[in-house]
């Protein structure tokens, strides 16, 4: 990679003598004191050189496309992506090698803007080996075509992380060829039948008008047989996925919408054939093509999701693709998939264990947030066995493995039968009307061919029995759920509520009992109420936000950003002591800040329900941070209106119980659970199942993944939707939990409107069978009455919901 010189001193600069008031390439906070750089401030040096090798690169227009846009540069080790020069792993990650060239597809979650794409598109001028590079916006994902001579796949990451668009590459990555594909089969079973669909009513047009005969026979049949023609390959593949639905029901004996619908379709196709070839009438190949066209355009609005959301994520997209392994003195970058027992592995501050260890340091603090749900990291020392998933913080450390990543306790979590097996608990509302429809027009069907058979003959009866099967083909009914949930999941999506697929909807409406998870789900993940206890001077304010800014834990972060806005001063033998907390002198002074026994402080200050860290100063205890998690916006008003819906609301927690007594606020004691590990949060689910409930859970981390995969509808809650969430239904973005009783009051009252949408189609079936039973069905008619029917079930859906959503009174305030 081409190496820029860094230029620019970090320093203080006063407010008044400032030309810009933020960093000008990322627009973020002067936290850190202010590098200049040509006439413009950085926060960091990180930022400072991305704009130097901008404009090194020609691509100073970066920053005129849109205001400060830049991704803020994280820092990384030399060797990070030292694993990606391993041939097994590099192979498994590439899309195309060939000649030199390689073409490889990274998941980028900073593409944000209009500038992200035009930078990254624009690769081939940072560095000459690059030969293209393509941004999909939608996915949040670049595809780099690059030549293997000048730089290599290591290279090609760096370059992305140093410009600040680090790339996500996890395990999950790994091997492209087990990555589901998008199933095409739809779309060009779809574009045969509108195709055929348009030029059959083409073709039709003669025979509707043609009252006085003039059309010759000749054409008749030319436009018959090629009214045939077209109309075969809609009834051998694009109808295919009705009959192979409808056999697998009938062979596990139940009835589903997909069998009257075969039917109609079967008895629409035979007919018109039989009526084509003998010259005995012109058939209804028109309806029949456009029967499967709306059908087809139904399942593609019911099937329509959010691309760039992943709802099936599992541990895999959460761990390392690659670990550095120590055999001796030699150290190296090895596939987490070939650790073995007794392996020795190092990790960085913030990488992840990958499979159950014991530890070979001496002290090692360890993040288990998004495994266990406790917010707190716990301290662990030398023979400790420390689970898969935990979150290193602070210096490099040494693990031994203990079990391999398949055998791992959060591996074993993710086979459970509940993460096999799809939620089938409840049948489809269409499916169980169905099964009466289907039994009712059988019947009339039978009764009419009788009846007419004494009366006239077989010829008459089978005109009869085909034109009640045609006739009664449930089309709006099979059309009033896709276009029902449909526009429920595009109003929910408007409000930054992402579901699944349409079904999630009416598993929504039929939910009587809600679960929370409480940290990262009812409290903000990052934000902390921060107060003092003791007295502090400026001078002390700045020396603590100077050294808690150098550590890496996560509560020296929060009081770091807590303390901001007061000054950084230089400090001089900065040491963090893992599990008891961070030390460094300023002015002469040492200064000590963590535990209460690290610093010396009194045990009475030690409170429960916050965490606490101590501050001395010298031999002088000065006082204590008290840190409280903040719980989002109106959870006590949420609560109370799932309540007033006649919803039972449960809370349970990997936390410990220190905030038991501020949730009986809100909720029933008995209905409230700390200390829950996710085996356990999984098994309440199945438990209140069993008990005849239907569940929403709601969670937000790894913990959570087992109820949310075994609740009836499973919500991840996210600050940032494009990043890690747990395998869900839906995923909501946190700002919008304060609303998650109104989406849920919304999906009952769309329960109302599907029933009367099944209303309106019924009386267009029975009208339509007036018609059929007395022999009276032209294709004209059949022509006209089925799109109308289909037409005025859409719209009345349309325009039902439309409504509901105006009357629908969300809270979107920040």
């Amino acid at each position: 990679m081409k190496k820029t010189e860094i230029k620019g001193i970090l320093r203080e600069i006063p407010e008044g003598q400032r030309k810009e008031d933020k960093c000008h390439h990322c627009g973020g906070e002067f936290d850190q004191g202010i590098v200049e750089y040509n006439e413009h401030y950085f926060c960091c040096t990180g930022c400072r050189t991305v704009f130097q090798l901008l404009n090194e690169g020609g691509l100073e227009k970066y920053y005129s496309i849109e205001e400060r846009t830049g991704n803020t540069v994280g820092r990384f080790h030399k060797d990070k992506y030292a694993y990606l020069e391993n041939e097994e792993i590099r192979d498994g990650l590439i899309d195309f090698s060939d000649g030199g060239v390689t073409r490889v597809q990274f998941y980028v979650p900073g593409i944000h803007c209009s500038s992200c794409i035009w930078l990254l598109e624009n690769l081939n001028r940072l560095h000459s080996g690059i030969h293209q590079s393509t941004v999909n916006f939608v996915k949040k994902t670049v595809d780099v075509v690059y030549k293997e001579d000048d730089l290599n796949l290591r290279e090609v990451v760096e370059l992305l992380a140093y410009i600040g668009y680090e790339p996500s590459v996890s395990l999950r990555d790994y091997n492209k060829k087990d990555r589901p594909h998008t199933n095409r089969s739809l779309y060009y079973k779809l574009g045969i039948a509108g195709f055929s669909f348009g030029n059959i009513m083409l073709l039709s047009f003669p025979e509707y008008l043609d009252e006085l005969s003039y059309l010759s026979s000749d054409f008749k049949i030319l436009f018959g047989g090629l009214n045939f023609l077209l109309a075969l390959p809609v009834f051998l593949y694009s109808s295919s996925e009705y009959f192979q639905s409808a056999w697998k029901s009938l062979r596990k004996g139940y009835v589903n919408i997909d069998l009257p619908i075969s039917l109609g379709i079967v008895a629409l196709f035979f007919r018109s054939s039989y009526e084509i070839f003998t010259l005995t009438g012109s058939g209804f190949m028109d309806s029949f093509t456009m029967l499967v066209f709306l059908l087809l355009v139904g399942k593609w609005y019911q099937g329509r999701t959010y691309q760039a959301l992943s709802f099936e994520r599992d541990y895999r997209s959460y761990f390392p693709l690659a670990v550095n392994r120590i055999r001796g003195e030699k150290e190296e970058a090895v596939p987490v998939r070939d650790l073995r027992n007794g392996d020795v592995i190092a990790l960085r501050n913030q990488e992840i264990l990958p499979g159950d260890s014991i530890l070979l340091s001496d002290s090692a603090v360890v993040d288990y947030s998004f495994v266990s749900g406790e917010s707190t990291p716990i301290s662990k020392t030398k023979g400790d066995k420390v689970f898969a998933g935990g979150r290193i913080v602070g210096e490099l450390t040494r693990f031994e493995i203990q079990k391999e990543v398949s055998q791992s306790y959060l591996t074993k979590l993710w086979n459970q039968a509940a993460f096999q097996n799809e939620n089938t608990r409840y049948e489809s509302m269409v499916n169980s009307v169905s099964k009466y429809f289907t039994l009712f027009i059988l019947s009339v069907a039978v009764l009419s061919f009788m009846f007419w058979y004494f009366e006239t003959g077989t010829g008459v009866a089978l005109n009869i029995f085909t034109s009640v099967l045609i006739i009664a083909c449930p089309c709006a009914l099979a059309l009033t759920l896709p276009f029902s949930f449909g526009n429920t999941m595009t109003f929910f999506g408007k409000h930054r509520f992402y579901l699944k697929n349409a079904q999630v909807v009416e598993s929504l409406f039929r939910a009587d009992t809600v679960v929370f998870d409480k940290t990262g789900t009812l409290t903000f993940p990052g934000d902390a109420a921060v107060s003092f206890r003791g007295e502090l001077e400026q001078e002390d304010l700045s020396a603590i936000r100077s050294i808690t800014r150098h550590s890496t834990h996560p509560l020296s972060k929060i009081i770091a950003d807590h303390l901001k806005q007061h000054n950084v001063v230089e400090i001089s033998g900065f040491r963090e002591y893992a599990g008891k907390g961070v030390g460094a002198t300023v002015n002469g002074i040492w200064f000590k800040i963590g535990s209460g026994e690290f610093v010396g402080a009194n045990p009475e200050v030690e409170t429960e329900e916050t965490s606490t860290v101590h501050v001395s100063r010298g031999d002088q205890y000065l006082g204590s941070f008290n840190i409280r998690k903040e719980y989002r916006k109106d959870i006590g008003n949420l609560i109370s209106d799932l309540k007033s819906d006649g919803l039972e609301v449960h809370l349970i927690s990997g936390d410990n119980a220190a905030e038991l007594e501020n949730m009986t606020r809100h909720f029933e004691r008995s209905l409230i659970h700390f200390d829950q590990k996710p085996q356990d949060k999984l098994e309440y689910i199945e438990k209140l199942q069993s008990t005849g409930k239907n569940v929403v859970m709601i969670g937000d981390g790894l913990n959570d993944a087992g109820a949310l995969k075994a609740a009836d509808v499973g919500i991840a809650v996210s600050d940032d939707v494009y990043t890690f969430t747990p395998a869900s239904d839906a995923i909501l973005d946190g700002s919008e939990l304060r609303n998650i009783s109104r989406f849920i009051a919304f999906s009952k009252n769309v329960r109302a409107i599907v029933q009367l949408s099944f209303l309106i189609s019924f009386l267009y079936n029975v009208v339509g069978l007036l018609f059929a039973v007395n022999g009276k069905v032209t294709p004209l008619f059949a022509a006209v009455l089925m799109p109308v029917s289909s037409i005025t079930v859409v719209s009345f859906i349309t325009i039902a919901i439309r409504f509901l959503a105006s009357r629908k009174k969300f809270d979107f305030s920040p």
